[in-house]
């Protein structure tokens, strides 16, 4: 039913060499154009899988068609949440390259959230050549349009078969990719957020830095509850003051107020995100004034009123940057530069996606091509 092919053989660090095995579909699926793409929902043609035990370590590193995949009910990922995760995108450039961005900082963060959930490392150069490998021999399915890309979600699951609370003893990382439209499909438009007072996503030595699935579960309720009141998102505050701003659901979260630009920093409760720091980057190569310090929401709204606080912004891998309109908080409704895009944010917007499309000179070196002729046509 498939054809099978071997790339050629690839040196990742450490003392031995791998061998991708890659088995091809007979025949593609149809991609859906570039209009129709939401996100997430539609699924190229491949998956890479690749197996640890504890006798052999990581082994077995394969392409193969996607699909459906067989566990016991009884493997540990159902029931105590030991799983990861990482988010990125291959850009299709207007020169026909395909470009990776900062697919290294992923694979570092991929292993500090290995080590929290007490998950084996990977070969940070097994990962990325194992990203670069699998985007190669679905290359086709990356889309063209404006605003439109191929989400890769790397992962990992505990796979052993026991009921007892402790670490699994066998897993399973797995990446599969998907072409995607605007993660919030109006594109570079404004949105809503409400500030949660009442749930708390994450306290201080927890798990709130890591890509961990339980963390963005227990986002779901305070979210459907914004949704229901026709909020966008979540902004959360600390978990034990209730005061200090943290992050969105999905997105790390700037302010300009007056003529700085303030994030909240990193301190173990909120996610260290690589688009917030290509952000940060970017604007100081800018001669913009960045503060990593918290920020009440006390503060914010004081901004607000002085008429201080001028432009809001998100920012993410799925979304890149999501420009905030509108903060709710404790029956505060604050508007933010009348409820439209600042132009500070739509800068920092064309900047990034222009280098990670390849449309602007790439300064910083964070782009990484995907090579051409390594891809199999089934």
């Amino acid at each position: 039913m498939f054809a099978a092919v071997v790339f050629s053989r690839w040196k990742a660090r450490g003392a031995m060499d791998w061998d991708i095995q890659v088995c091809t579909v007979d025949q593609r699926k149809p991609r859906p154009g570039d209009e129709e793409l939401g996100f997430g929902q539609v699924f190229t043609d491949h998956m890479f899988i690749m197996n640890y035990d504890e006798d052999c370590g990581w082994h077995d590193p394969r392409i193969v068609p996607y699909g459906p995949m067989s566990f016991e009910p009884s493997v540990a990922s159902f029931h105590y949440g030991q799983t990861i995760f990482e988010g990125m995108k291959a850009y299709g450039c207007p020169d026909g390259r395909a470009l990776l961005f900062r697919p290294g900082d992923n694979a570092r963060r991929l292993n500090a959230t290995a080590e929290r959930m007490c998950i084996p490392s990977l070969d940070e150069e097994l990962f990325v050549n194992a990203v670069k490998k699998t985007v190669a021999v679905d290359r086709q399915w990356i889309p063209s349009a404006p605003g439109t890309s191929l989400y890769i979600r790397p992962f990992i699951i505990a796979t052993e078969k026991y009921l007892g609370l402790k670490p699994s003893s066998s897993y399973k990382f797995i990446i599969i990719m998907s072409p995607v439209g605007a993660y919030h499909g109006r594109g570079l438009t404004p949105t809503r957020i409400y500030v949660e007072t009442e749930y708390v996503r994450s306290v201080r030595g927890g798990t709130g830095e890591a890509k961990t699935g339980g963390n963005y579960a227990a986002c779901l309720k305070a979210e459907a509850r914004a949704a229901k009141m026709g909020y966008d998102q979540v902004l959360w505050l600390d978990g034990q003051q209730r005061q200090f701003v943290e992050e969105v659901g999905s997105m790390n979260v700037f302010f300009k107020i007056g003529d700085q630009v303030i994030t909240p920093p990193l301190g173990g409760t909120i996610l260290a995100g690589i688009t917030r720091d290509s952000v940060i980057k970017i604007l100081r190569e800018w001669g913009v004034a960045v503060k990593q310090r918290r920020i009440s929401i006390q503060e914010l709204a004081e901004a607000h009123e002085s008429g201080s606080l001028q432009e809001a912004f998100g920012t993410g891998t799925a979304a890149v940057i999501t420009p905030i309109g509108q903060l709710h908080w404790d029956g505060l409704t604050m508007d933010i530069n009348e409820g439209q895009t600042g132009e500070l944010t739509s800068k920092v917007y064309d900047t990034l996606l222009g280098i990670q499309t390849g449309r602007i000179e790439d300064d910083f070196g964070w782009t990484v091509e995907v090579p051409v002729g390594a891809e199999t046509s089934g």
